[in-house]
């Protein structure tokens, strides 16, 4: 095959989230009367906080500890929010505790073919879920695998040359269940 037939996959991260520590105590109170775009949940003991650029929610608790969905800008940026209602926030510990990225396969994919080839790591149970789920123990990630070729990747910390390899070994699976026969070269 020449190269201008090549297929090449995008993987395009849609969410990431991330938990840090600011090494102080917060008052949620304080927070909740004082901050902006804030829920506070008593009940739960936690305010969420909400910033628009960039798009994140976190979830914080007095402790210290924060939770929020978007990139180490937003946090950053929700240490910053912190700072300027007057607490002494220092930030550290930052951790990306869960990636989740998608991709599109050139190619519809068999799913009980690509199972009962791959079944220790894969199930499909079509009764519970469209999708077949293939997972990667060394990365502690699971992937769903959808007829239409569609794949969603979730549980890895972050995207390196392991996560690439392991989805162009997956790649290849996918391409032995292809739906239609179709001879993709890497």
């Amino acid at each position: 095959m020449d190269s201008s037939n090549d297929e090449t996959l995008d993987i395009i991260v849609t969410n990431v989230v991330a938990t840090f520590r600011t090494r102080c105590h917060l008052n949620l109170r304080t927070i909740a009367l004082e901050g902006t775009n804030v829920i506070y949940k008593p009940e739960v003991g936690k305010v969420l906080m909400k910033l628009r650029k960039p798009k994140i929610t976190a979830s914080i608790w007095s402790s210290g500890k924060i939770i929020c969905t978007g990139a180490k800008l937003g946090a950053r940026r929700l240490a910053r929010c912190l700072q300027k209602l007057g607490f002494k926030v220092r930030f550290s510990a930052f951790k990306i505790v869960n990636v989740l990225a998608v991709c599109s396969m050139p190619f519809a994919v068999h799913l009980t073919d690509f199972t009962k080839n791959n079944r220790p790591i894969a199930s499909y149970e079509p009764e519970l879920h469209p999708a077949a789920t293939y997972r990667i123990k060394h990365l502690k990630a699971t992937v769903q695998v959808f007829s239409t070729g569609s794949i969603t990747v979730t549980g890895i910390q972050h995207l390196h040359l392991h996560t690439l390899t392991s989805l162009t070994l997956l790649y290849i699976l996918l391409q032995e269940s292809s739906a239609y026969g179709i001879e993709v070269t890497l």
